[in-house]
């Protein structure tokens, strides 16, 4: 496949890791609505993972509406592939957690807030 890296020296867990390169890809267009995906098997191989990782994030990006899976044919990206690969709800989340990288970064160098909050209005 080659669209999908998993660093094993990254302390992000396999599963996240290969859910948010999954993502990426469609989110990107470098995954297509319609384009099958390895079965879980083939990427589990291809990865070096448990086959059960892959399947749990099959699962997940099928209940999510980003994956569909059809009996004996294999998983494909859904038709909503793109729109559902980045949900309003993951991209709060990640903004939450860059700006807690943000603080904790900027109280670690003895930044405050409103000099932060000063620089960035500068650079828009």
């Amino acid at each position: 496949m080659g669209l999908v890296v998993i660093d094993p020296r990254d302390p992000t867990p396999i599963y996240a890791q290969l859910e948010r390169a999954l993502r990426a890809a469609i989110a990107a267009g470098r995954l297509h609505a319609g384009d099958q995906l390895p079965t879980v098997r083939q990427l589990a191989v291809e990865l070096r993972v448990n086959a059960n990782t892959v399947a749990r994030v099959y699962a997940e990006l099928e209940r999510t509406g980003v994956l569909e899976t059809r009996r004996g044919v294999g998983s494909f990206v859904s038709a909503a592939g793109r729109a559902a690969a980045r949900p309003a709800e993951e991209h709060s989340k990640r903004l939450r957690e860059f700006v807690t990288r943000v603080l904790a970064d900027a109280e670690r160098t003895g930044f405050r807030i409103d000099e932060i909050v000063s620089e960035l209005g500068k650079r828009h």
